[in-house]
């Protein structure tokens, strides 16, 4: 299990990689989580995936996509700003250079995997500890100092599992089926000494592997 990140010049080189990673978005969030999502030919997009994102995904040995999240920078065009535009009204969403949102976050938690604790000691499935480390390690590399989310309940507490607790930023709300809450989360090596799961490679050189 590794994790690679893919910036809009690797799209192309690693297009089967992205293509797995939309069946697997519209398998958790239409199928399972049951969303309300546009999926076409078993594979979920949305206006956002045209904004020139990095991904990052969690692949196996072979090359099944089994995590994925998408990152874009907060003072652009960001699914926070469509979910919750009440935020920047209020003076609570104030983008910066340093800040990176991410969505999307998913894990195919159906693929076996003996759970992993990270040094906090909880454990998770190992998939889950990886995107998470690759993600700080990926924000720390590129300059960005924190992250912002809009995620449901499910994923707050997971974070607070895993000794990565979300800060909150307004009260939680009904989207679709669920109930969100938007939050920030720090990108320091502290966070990434919490969730780094053993033998975690660097997502950097990876990549660079990987290009």
């Amino acid at each position: 299990m590794r994790a690679i990140a893919i910036p809009p010049e690797h799209y192309r080189s690693h297009a089967a990689l992205l293509d797995r990673m939309h069946q697997l978005r519209a398998r958790v969030f239409h199928e399972r989580l049951n969303w309300d999502v546009t999926v076409r030919d078993g594979r979920e997009h949305d206006e956002f995936d045209r904004c020139k994102p990095t991904y990052i995904l969690v692949v196996t040995g072979k090359e099944t996509v089994i995590g994925a999240v998408r990152l874009l920078p907060a003072t652009g065009p960001t699914l926070l700003t469509v979910l919750f535009p009440e935020l920047a009204g209020q003076g609570l969403f104030r983008p910066h250079a340093a800040m990176i949102e991410s969505s999307r976050f998913c894990v195919d938690t159906s693929v076996i995997s003996s759970p992993e604790a990270s040094g906090q000691g909880q454990a998770l499935h190992s998939a889950t500890w990886t995107l998470f480390a690759a993600m700080i390690d990926w924000s720390m590399a590129n300059g960005y100092g924190e992250l912002i989310t809009a995620t449901d309940l499910r994923i707050e507490r997971i974070l607070r599992r895993a000794g990565w607790p979300m800060a909150r930023i307004g009260e939680p709300k009904p989207i679709g089926n669920t109930r969100a809450v938007v939050g920030l989360l720090p990108t320091d090596r502290t966070s990434f000494e919490s969730v780094r799961p053993a033998g975690y490679a660097s997502i950097l050189q990876l990549t660079r592997c990987a290009a």
